[in-house]
């Protein structure tokens, strides 16, 4: 059977059960889930027909059947006594609630990136206060860890947000809220005790603190180190601890600034600390670290996606790195971690934006939609959308010009989690 490859239009009247259409409408305007789909019932042909299209484009290449030539007297156009009454369809009411869960879902995006803001100021101002007033960085520093271990440790899942490039300003304290954002989401899962949650969370927001004593030049630097710069950015562990004791911080705290770089089989720094020797705590920020070290290098072209990140974890540093965190890190994130740029299954791409870590299989992606205004971009909540899946994920690269300008993939990577209490709230 010779088919035209390319989708092609046809009159409505020509469209069957089998046949993949594409709707050139904008996504609100329809009660479908996706523009593109296959026809699988009288019920949904019905429906077509009631958008009152006198055309309709068809993709020969993805249907069963092909369209037939009008019989004589048959209508291009649709039947509008026959197609009365669909309009308050369960469809219909399916689709309402669908706009309604994405209007929620945007508003918690909104909501998460105010919370984001507040949190890196925060913790800026504890960094500036540091040495001039140690005690009240301590006080602020410990008002912040209560706030975010009481939001983690509620009974609600925690979704992971993937944040807005360059949110808030270059100043923010990206890799210090990542890492204890992270860090507190795997404590979590790990089902670690609220006191345990709260070291972690001191720990977590000052593991890199030694880093003040180190030149910028040389943190910042896009080019390979060399080895006496190296050996100076090892030494930022050190230099860490009598800045926490000076703040007051514990030990387990000083442990993390001390062994987040220490690896399972020795080969870590600064002390080559092996194995149960290595802090609980601190081994699970080391695998927190590694995953956003490698996601936001110095130097952007360096930098890999978060989902080539968990792949290296897993296949290149599983000696490394603790087993048991690791594997409950890459069940959290998933497959599919915020970031991940990927195609749906009905051929759409899309920009993973948020991963609840009880169920990573099922994210929440921004996808490309031309009929839709870039600043109201759909985000769909695969939980809610059994009909639709990840099909694969993709590089930048390989997405059109349209959609990559569309999706703005992030050169770099920020993540914070949706406070439950400040979560919309679903309706019935």
């Amino acid at each position: 059977m010779n088919v035209t490859a390319k989708p092609y239009q046809i009159v409505i009247g020509q469209l069957r059960v089998g046949m993949f259409v594409i709707l050139d409408l904008s996504w609100l305007q329809h009660d479908f889930p996706r523009n593109s789909f296959k026809i699988k019932n009288e019920e949904q042909l019905a429906k077509i027909r009631a958008l009152g299209l006198k055309r309709i484009r068809i993709d020969p290449m993805r249907s069963d059947t092909v369209p037939e030539p009008l019989a004589p007297g048959e209508s291009a156009t649709p039947d509008t006594d026959a197609t009365a009454g669909l309009v308050e369809s369960p469809m219909a009411k399916a689709k309402r609630e669908r706009v309604e869960r994405i209007n929620q879902l945007r508003a918690a995006v909104v909501e998460c990136e105010s919370q984001f803001v507040r949190t890196a100021n925060t913790l800026k101002q504890i960094n500036n206060n540091l040495f001039a007033r140690p005690q009240e960085a301590y006080q602020r520093a410990n008002e912040l860890v209560d706030h975010l271990v009481d939001s983690v440790l509620t009974d609600r899942d925690i979704a992971i947000h993937l944040m807005k490039d360059k949110i808030g300003g270059e100043e923010m304290y990206f890799h210090s809220l990542n890492v204890s954002v992270l860090a507190m989401m795997l404590a979590k899962q790990l089902k670690l005790p609220k006191e345990q949650v709260k070291e972690l969370g001191f720990g977590s927001l000052f593991h890199d603190i030694g880093k003040l004593d180190i030149p910028a030049r040389v943190l910042h630097k896009t080019t390979p180190l060399t080895r006496a710069e190296q050996n100076l950015v090892e030494m930022h562990c050190a230099y860490g601890e009598p800045i926490a004791k000076k703040l007051g911080l514990s030990k387990p705290a000083i442990d993390i600034i001390m062994e987040h770089h220490e690896y399972m089989d020795g080969s870590g720094y600064p002390a080559r600390l092996k194995g149960d020797r290595i802090s609980p705590l601190a081994r699970i920020v080391a695998v927190v670290n590694t995953y956003d070290n490698l996601c936001n290098r110095p130097n952007i072209a360096d930098s890999v996606s978060p989902y080539a990140a968990l792949a290296h974890m897993f296949a290149r540093q599983r000696n490394q790195l603790d087993s048991e965190p690791l594997g409950i890190f890459i069940r959290c994130l998933g497959v599919y971690p915020p970031g991940t740029v990927v195609r749906l299954s009905d051929g759409t791409p899309g920009l993973v934006v948020a991963v609840n870590s009880a169920k990573p299989l099922r994210p929440s992606v921004l996808i490309y939609d031309p009929g839709v205004p870039s600043s109201e971009a759909i985000i769909l909540d695969l939980e809610h959308e059994p009909d639709i899946n990840i099909a694969e994920c993709l590089k930048p690269m390989q997405l059109s010009r349209e959609a990559h300008a569309y999706l703005n993939p992030r050169k770099r990577m920020s993540y914070y989690f949706d406070l439950p209490n400040s979560r919309p709230k679903a309706r019935g």
